[in-house]
């Protein structure tokens, strides 16, 4: 009982920074505050916490308590968090277009990384969007999920338009580590067209594949970046 109402507290911490409801800086309240209101021992509520820290959520400082701390990078594009967290810790107006998907298909035959046998049998997720700031097209995404224990997830909309977030709390999957290639390819007619750039203009192509906390489940993402009128770093702020 109280292993579930330390994950039930924990997925409700995490559910309000990811939507906003404490933003990076916040101190969370206390853990007297906490066991009182949920109903919840000092351990189970430390445990939790402890938790949200292991996951990079928030920092705990002695005599100040715990402290809403995601360390995301300001257009710092290239870093392994995802769009939409990055994008919110800045004063940019964000919008994503869902251009097709979440659907399932079939892997591609020709595929940008190596899959194992288990990835091949399982039906791949797949989602298209175009990521916007300030109403400027900045990223066109592709990302595949193998559809390994990610039950009805076509079927439920994104937590706050984001990926990882979904996947941490209906899943309580995070995302731990990102292998990266990237190069400079110039803009053909498609790319031009959805990043509103020249034709020949250079844009910045990286493929991804992300670890996450499920030891076997990989994330692949092949991403186009409008680099025109943002730099696309990947520095801390």
């Amino acid at each position: 009982m109280e292993t579930f109402k330390y994950k039930e507290l924990q997925h409700l911490l995490k559910s309000q920074i990811i939507k906003g409801v404490y933003k990076e800086g916040d101190l969370l309240p206390s853990e007297n505050v906490l066991s009182s209101e949920h109903d919840m021992t000092r351990t189970t509520v430390r445990q939790a916490l402890q938790k949200m820290e292991d996951d990079g959520y928030i920092i705990k400082r002695k005599g100040k308590g715990s402290i809403v701390n995601l360390k995301k990078k300001r257009l710092g594009l290239l870093s392994f968090k995802g769009f939409s967290e990055v994008i919110s810790h800045t004063d940019d107006k964000v919008n994503n277009q869902i251009l097709e998907g979440p659907v399932l298909q079939n892997w591609s035959y020709d595929f940008f990384y190596p899959l194992s046998e288990a990835e091949l049998e399982a039906d791949c997720i797949f989602l298209h969007r175009l990521r916007f700031i300030n109403q400027s097209p900045i990223m066109l995404e592709y990302t595949y999920i193998p559809n390994t224990d990610l039950p009805k997830f076509t079927e439920t909309k994104l937590v706050s338009d984001s990926l990882f977030a979904t996947l941490a709390l209906n899943y309580d999957i995070e995302i731990m580590s990102m292998d990266q290639e990237v190069r400079a390819i110039k803009a053909d007619a498609g790319l031009a067209a959805y990043l509103k750039t020249g034709l020949g203009e250079p844009i910045l192509h990286a493929y991804r594949k992300y670890g996450t906390s499920r030891k076997d489940l990989f994330v692949y993402s092949s991403l186009f970046f409008n680099t025109e009128s943002y730099a696309i770093g990947s520095y801390f702020q």
